[in-house]
């Protein structure tokens, strides 16, 4: 059993790619993974927590429930996304057993494959309609289109819109609140009062559900569990935020990283083409790839825990460097290169793993995979109209990703 000195003051936890490698993560993953895979960062408020960078202790972490995601306890290494440590409007993803299993449980059939798998033509619909958009707009302005805005964004925003029952209308008002709380750069007070903005906007609609309740997931919560007094107001607005939050940031940015990727690669982008049955695979190889959170997932220890012979005491903090695992050579060979036909791609941790995986990865996959094939086979020309160095990479934020990604064909 070992334990790292604690002389030496930690540097901040890396989240930079390396220069002119917007695909990368941060170089000093590599070296940490070999030297010192579990290893000290500093934290904003002056603390510090334990930094997991191989692929073996991160999914020892994640599957360990001594390693606790209740923000509220004390050690818990806090960032901007959390929320503090107040018990209020927290989503079941910061509580931990029995509470987590309970109200996760509520959702889970929404997001079940089977259920997802059902929703494939509707989403093949709305991307077919924004790509025919995409089209006509293209040919009036014989200029380039902003893929993120046109297709990227809209597509998992309408999709968790239909689904919650929020009105698509609203979309602008959730996606720039949304971008405050994932900005790694705005003041604290900022992040805050947006925060509190988008829980005001989530409190009117889901009273204005509970007098008409939809036949949505919103409406079914507060129909099924908060009539019978199983959740309360407070806890279907939970669940509203992290919904939507999670439904729609992480897909559109996977799916502009994406097509930026296969442009560039046009060997996979052909391949692809050529035989469309290695899609599912090219989008489990591009979700290990790309692995777009950049400052987390986080945990503290709620008693000693001893990973691969490193001690880490209770009340200590973790942070889990998800891209870190995801390129680890000794389980992904020749790890840094983007192979559509890699054979173990699916064990991927860009989902998480344990009871705190993704619940809505099944949803996330299946846009993907449409969303994909359609742009490589509506637009096989399509490139990017500004070169690499002036496309707006969200070095600034928690998800990483493109802020637009100017294309033509």
């Amino acid at each position: 059993m070992s334990e790292t000195t604690l002389s030496a003051a930690p540097a901040p936890l890396p989240v930079q790619p390396p220069p002119g490698c917007p695909f990368e993560p941060p170089a000093e993953f590599a070296a940490l993974r070999t030297a010192e895979p579990i290893s000290r960062i500093s934290l904003p408020d002056g603390g510090w927590a334990w930094l997991a960078t191989r692929y073996a202790d991160i999914r020892a972490i994640f599957g360990d429930t001594r390693f606790s995601s209740d923000t509220t306890i004390p050690g818990y290494p806090l960032g901007g996304m959390t929320g503090g440590h107040t018990t209020d409007h927290r989503g079941f993803i910061r509580r931990d057993p029995p509470e987590h299993t309970r109200l996760r449980r509520m959702v889970t059939r929404e997001f079940m494959v089977k259920r997802v798998e059902a929703l494939r033509p509707e989403i093949q619909r709305l991307t077919d309609e924004l790509c025919d958009a995409m089209e006509q707009a293209h040919g009036r302005e014989d200029g380039a289109i902003d893929l993120v805005e046109a297709l990227a964004l809209p597509v998992p925003s309408l999709v968790i819109s239909l689904l919650l029952g929020v009105p698509y209308d609203d979309h602008d008002i959730f996606q720039r609140l949304t971008g405050k709380l994932l900005s790694r750069t705005i003041p604290d007070d900022e992040r805050e009062t947006a925060r509190g903005e988008l829980r005001g906007y989530l409190h009117q609609l889901v009273s204005s559900k509970e007098a008409e309740p939809g036949d949505d997931i919103l409406g079914r919560l507060i129909v099924e569990q908060q009539r019978t007094g199983e959740i309360t107001h407070d806890d279907v607005v939970a669940f509203a935020a992290l919904l939507l939050i999670a439904g729609h940031e992480t897909t559109a940015n996977m799916i502009g990283l994406s097509a930026l990727t296969l442009m560039r690669d046009p060997e996979s982008a052909d391949r692809l083409r050529r035989d469309p049955g290695l899609i599912r695979g090219a989008v489990e190889e591009l979700l290990r790839f790309h692995s777009i959170i950049r400052n987390g997932p986080r945990r503290v220890a709620t008693t000693d825990v001893e990973i691969d012979g490193h001690l880490i005491r209770a009340g200590e903090g973790v942070v889990v460097a998800v891209p870190s695992a995801n390129r680890d050579e000794t389980v992904f060979p020749d790890a840094d290169r983007l192979d559509v036909r890699r054979p173990n791609a699916q064990h991927h941790v860009a989902f998480g793993y344990g009871i705190h995986q993704c619940l809505g990865q099944a949803l996330a996959r299946v846009e993907l995979q449409v969303v994909i094939g359609t742009l490589l086979r509506r637009f096989p020309t399509m490139r990017p109209a500004v070169p690499d160095e002036e496309i707006p990479f969200r070095t600034d934020m928690a998800i990483y990703g493109c802020h637009a990604l100017p294309v033509t064909w």
